[in-house]
């Protein structure tokens, strides 16, 4: 299932400041948004990160920071930071079912995509459509033969979730390519 050209290429400008306090365009980063893909054929790419609230951005720590990520990627969230992140769904194919520790939003690119709930619960999301994933227990899946979906998703932790008693914490469930967030 080739991943190369099937979607528009990420185009992404980082500003920043030039010696005179004006704005300007880093070039720090390439402007593109490099998406690699996994084993299941799902593709990330890192699109930006921070660590640390609020973000310090005095001579360009944070895009330190994010260089530091690129280099050696974090798990899907950032403990005490955020993630921007794309990703690219192949058609006829589906996550596994996760959880992460963080609230999350999802903003569906490109295409369709359905987000499964644990419980059974679905909703079909098409382009322009965000979900505001706060603890859950879900699952995207792309029913298309033929069509890819791309979502951008923000990420930022959260305080363990508990519900009736019970705490949960990072399920990923053998996510291909995801490694922990803890």
């Amino acid at each position: 299932m080739a991943h190369v050209g099937a979607l528009p290429k990420i185009h992404r400008y980082i500003t920043a400041h030039n010696a005179e306090g004006k704005a300007v365009f880093s070039n720090a980063f390439n402007d593109e948004s490099r998406m690699k893909a996994n084993n299941d054929g799902i593709a990330f790419a890192l699109s930006f990160s921070t660590k640390g609230f609020p973000v310090d951005m005095d001579e360009d720590k944070d895009l330190d920071v994010y260089g530091e990520y690129l280099s050696d990627p974090p798990g899907l969230v950032v403990p005490g930071g955020t993630v921007l992140r794309h990703v690219d769904i192949p058609p006829s194919t589906a996550c596994t079912m996760h959880r992460t520790v963080s609230l999350d939003y999802g903003c569906v690119l490109e295409g369709e995509v359905e987000l499964l709930l644990d419980s059974g619960e679905k909703r079909t999301m098409r382009r322009g459509d965000v979900a505001i994933q706060r603890g859950t227990m879900h699952q995207w899946i792309n029913h298309s033969d033929t069509e890819w979906t791309r979502m951008l998703f923000v990420l930022q932790p959260s305080k363990p979730l508990s519900v009736a008693g019970e705490k949960f914490g990072e399920h990923l469930a053998g996510m291909a390519g995801v490694r922990s967030s803890e």
